[in-house]
């Protein structure tokens, strides 16, 4: 055996075992977030274990109190109906019983038309799953294939049987909602704390990286790029939190003030959504800024930087709104406590100067021939933004 072949064969056995050590890593580290407190990995051990116990009551209720001898429909689904939301168990609920009364019924008829388990299967299983992919069905269309295939293999398709097995599913389909309604009801309010904090802190961090490479004059097309995919990505935490933010909403459905409490959860501390289009619009003006000066480092477009001392300058005020940002991340992870103020009179006193100082290189600049007029243009548009994220950050009125 040559070596080569040896190392070629071990290589894949170390990949193997990289992406099972780093697994079992990813999983410790998941099992002591839930033991430490609240959050997405606990929600995520409640809501398993809430849909166990759902299909193992399910199955208590068919199969050892009323004895029916086509039990299995009940725990399965009672299992896949303790949804993330209450309102989804509802809607999926209706969804996964139509999906199974239609396969049970189907099946029965190609039964009955082909007296045969192998030409039923053949008449039904196509259909089905032609029908599965009907909007209607959501992502429960697949129930009504499989009901059929359950209702043939077994050779007990009677009216009877049929009977059983509707019944047996909408047992289950009853007490899957009512374990997911009534035992720690699932409602996300966190992740949009979660997500909205983090999406200021970020942008923050953007600022200040910005910032930093400005003061070292180290901004060059490959940096201004980098800067500008950074505030590009700033895009998935907003999408991120819209969609965290749904996640609420449709949680605090059919919630009665009782089911929230036994949730004890604080509908109070949720951010208010103006909170996300502020946000929303702060991406916005650091995504503008990082692209104006993304434009003024490409040697092949007209534009050019403003003089060094200048930008040092606005470094200096792109610092502080950085800072703004993660104080406005820290406030809403403590609670979403009032922003009273969101700049203290140090700050703004700072930012006041910084500001007079870019205005006025602005306008020396805007005196100067040659490239004067380009760089007066990028150093305008960059005074525009910073202006724009100041009044995002703090909304106060100010004296002009």
């Amino acid at each position: 055996m040559r070596p080569g072949d040896a190392t070629g064969r071990a290589a894949p056995v170390s990949r193997v075992a990289d992406a099972v050590r780093r697994d079992a890593l990813a999983f410790g580290r998941a099992a002591r977030a839930a033991w430490k407190g609240p959050g997405r990995e606990r929600d995520l051990l409640v809501q398993s274990l809430k849909a166990a116990a759902a299909a193992l009551l399910a199955w208590l209720v068919a199969q050892v109190w009323l004895g029916d001898p086509m039990a299995l429909m009940a725990p399965w689904v009672a299992l896949v109906l303790v949804q993330a939301t209450v309102y989804s168990s509802l809607v999926q609920a209706a969804r996964q019983f139509a999906a199974i009364c239609i396969g049970a019924l189907v099946a029965s008829g190609a039964q009955a038309v082909t007296d045969d388990t192998t030409g039923a299967l053949a008449v039904s299983v196509p259909v089905l799953m032609l029908l599965s992919n009907w909007p209607r069905f959501g992502d429960q269309g697949i129930y009504a294939a499989t009901t059929a295939v359950f209702t043939i293999a077994s050779g007990t398709v009677s009216a009877v049987a049929v009977g059983h097995r509707l019944g047996q599913a909408a047992l289950g389909a009853l007490i899957g909602v009512a374990v997911n309604a009534l035992v720690l009801p699932p409602i996300h309010l966190r992740d949009v704390r979660e997500n909205l904090a983090a999406l200021a802190r970020e942008a923050g961090d953007v600022l200040r990286d910005v910032a930093e490479d400005l003061r070292g004059g180290e901004w060059d097309a490959q940096t201004a790029a980098d800067r500008l995919g950074a505030s590009i990505r700033l895009q998935h935490r907003v999408e991120a939190l819209r969609s965290a933010r749904g996640w609420s909403k449709e949680s605090l459905r059919l919630t009665s003030g009782a089911l929230r409490a036994l949730h004890r959860a604080p509908t109070a501390a949720l951010p208010p959504e103006d909170e996300d289009e502020r946000f929303g619009r702060v991406t916005g003006h650091v995504t503008a800024l990082t692209r104006t000066l993304a434009v003024a480092a490409d040697e092949n477009r007209t534009p050019t930087p403003p003089d060094a001392a200048v930008l040092r300058c606005y470094a200096e005020l792109l610092d502080l709104l950085g800072d703004t940002c993660h104080a406005e991340a820290d406030r809403l992870l403590d609670g979403g406590g009032p922003p009273d103020p969101r700049l203290d009179e140090r700050t703004e006193a700072v930012m006041r100067e910084l500001h007079e100082k870019v205005q006025e290189g602005l306008r020396e600049q805007a005196g100067r021939s040659g490239p004067g007029a380009a760089r007066t243009a990028v150093l305008g548009t960059l005074l525009l933004q910073a202006e724009n994220l100041w009044a995002e950050l703090d909304p106060d009125p100010r004296d002009e």
